[in-house]
């Protein structure tokens, strides 16, 4: 299980710093996945199995299509993706993919000692001692929000009014 732990941190360090140093978007946002994804199986390693599903399903899944939607609109970069650039994710993905089969073939993560932690302590910790952060974060996602419907508001020009 110690493998699988820093082979998948060593899978999540090269995606992010292909993240960082990517200078097409679309490019950057593949290898944030398999960033994303690496993270899922370091939390799956340490027994966090339902922290490891929400990473996948929200953060791989929701928002990396939020991100591709958002770059298709307002972007002036062409969204067709060679097939040389899906070389460098695939095969960190296939890695990351080799870890987590081979961890569950040598029944890595049946026998762990830790207590698995599950929805229902999620949300008592978040709506317990936690409610602070969770609201202070709900308002931070708000402030966004309505940043990002000023900063991505057309403004009407005299042009735009004589048309209408």
């Amino acid at each position: 299980m110690n493998a699988v732990f820093w082979a998948s941190g060593l899978v999540a360090i090269a995606a992010t710093v292909m993240v960082i140093t990517r200078q097409s978007a679309v490019h950057a946002l593949l290898y944030l996945v398999v960033s994303l994804l690496a993270a899922a199986v370091i939390m799956f390693a340490l027994g966090a199995a339902f922290v490891a599903a929400l990473e996948v399903i929200i953060y791989a899944g929701a928002i990396m299509v939020l991100f591709i939607f958002v770059i298709m609109l307002i972007g002036p970069e062409s969204i067709h993706v060679p097939p040389r650039t899906w070389i460098g994710p695939s095969v960190l993905g296939v890695i990351l993919l080799g870890l987590l089969v081979w961890a569950l073939a040598q029944g890595a993560f049946s026998s762990q000692t830790a207590t698995e932690i599950g929805p229902k302590q999620v949300g008592m910790a978040l709506f317990g001692p936690y409610i602070l952060g969770a609201e202070i974060a709900a308002f931070l996602l708000l402030a966004g929000l309505v940043g990002a419907f000023h900063l991505g508001r057309r403004i009407s020009t005299s042009a735009d009014e004589r048309r209408n």
